[in-house]
């Protein structure tokens, strides 16, 4: 596998500062740059083609087409793309300077016909996206569901991925589902006897520039997308997608064992685990991070247990009605 066969595809909409950003680290990268890069502008009103013209040293081709969400844009560029394997990145990505170098190593030596790398966050990031960092990658908050060295059948994530052009095209790329579209493809990968790996060598930075109230709906429609995703695919149900639920409950369970006196046990495990947290989180980057990433956790448990529930319970309240017309606004439209 060499640089001039890979195309990058990203898809934007509405972040021209992220594209400027994205691209400088492109132009960053180690070694040389034969490789292509698809913008797809997604019908944004902030249009970024104004950003791309102050990086003539790489390749790049720009599309501009309406609004159709994430997923459809991805498969757009890669319909247009002259590459024989796609890099789909996220535009709040930064990249690594050996992020090339470490990638053909992978495709080379172990390669996957679809792949998924790891995020991070960078020194440059405010304290609050770190603690969102932390709180997504961190073992000991999802047990590296998101990426980890003992991930099994690992369902990669659109922020970093990679997929050949051959599984592209049998599985049609990305479907309707937003957010959740990255791991339905890695379902219908797999049902089409494509394996999936993990590239834990392979590290973007994730800006992740959002507030407490946009994570928290965030993580809410990953819980709600994980319960339609079960329920169209039942095989790939896993009792671990209760626990941010059973952590919730029990939470405020002890909470109201404590405040009727009636046992500290439950919040003194809690305030132990939070603590672990912040020692953690603290030293890895500072304390006040640390403090952060005690609410982020919070925040990813409860969001995401709320929405993996309330799905499960609609879903199965109504069996008969389609999934679309109880979540409309977890699918695009792209007709």
């Amino acid at each position: 596998m060499h640089l001039k066969d890979i195309s990058f595809i990203i898809p934007v909409y509405n972040r021209p500062d992220e594209i400027y950003e994205l691209l400088k680290s492109f132009s960053e990268l180690d070694g040389d740059k034969e490789f292509e890069i698809v913008i797809v502008e997604d019908g944004s009103k902030q249009k970024c083609e104004h950003i791309i013209e102050n990086f003539n040293n790489l390749n790049i081709a720009y599309f501009f087409k309406k609004n159709s969400g994430p997923g459809d844009s991805r498969n757009f560029g890669m319909n247009v793309a002259k590459g024989k394997y796609f890099i789909i990145l996220d535009s709040d990505i930064i990249l690594p300077p050996d992020y090339n170098k470490i990638l053909i190593k992978n495709l080379t030596k172990n390669f996957s016909d679809c792949f998924g790398g790891v995020d991070d966050s960078h020194h440059s990031f405010n304290y609050f996206q770190k603690a969102v960092s932390y709180s997504m990658t961190s073992f000991i908050t999802t047990g590296h569901i998101r990426g980890g060295n003992k991930s099994k059948d690992f369902q990669p994530r659109s922020f970093n991925m990679g997929i050949s052009k051959e599984a592209y095209l049998r599985s049609k790329g990305f479907g309707k589902i937003h957010p959740g579209e990255d791991p339905d493809l890695s379902i219908r990968l797999k049902k089409q006897g494509f394996s999936t790996k993990l590239y834990s060598n392979l590290k973007v930075f994730h800006k992740r520039r959002i507030s407490v109230l946009s994570f928290y709906n965030q993580v809410y429609k990953f819980g709600v997308a994980r319960s339609i995703l079960n329920n169209r695919y039942p095989e790939t149900k896993k009792i671990i997608y209760w626990f941010p639920l059973l952590f919730s409950s029990m939470f405020l369970v002890s909470i109201f064992l404590f405040l009727s006196n009636i046992s500290n046990l439950i919040l003194i495990i809690y305030l132990l685990y939070f603590l672990l947290i912040f020692t953690q989180s603290s030293f890895k980057d500072n304390p006040l991070v640390g403090l952060l990433s005690i609410m982020t956790t919070l925040i990813q448990f409860m969001g995401y247990g709320y929405g993996f529930f309330k799905s499960f319970i609609l879903i199965n309240m109504f069996p008969n009605k389609k999934i679309e017309s109880i979540f409309p606004k977890m699918f695009f439209n792209h007709n």
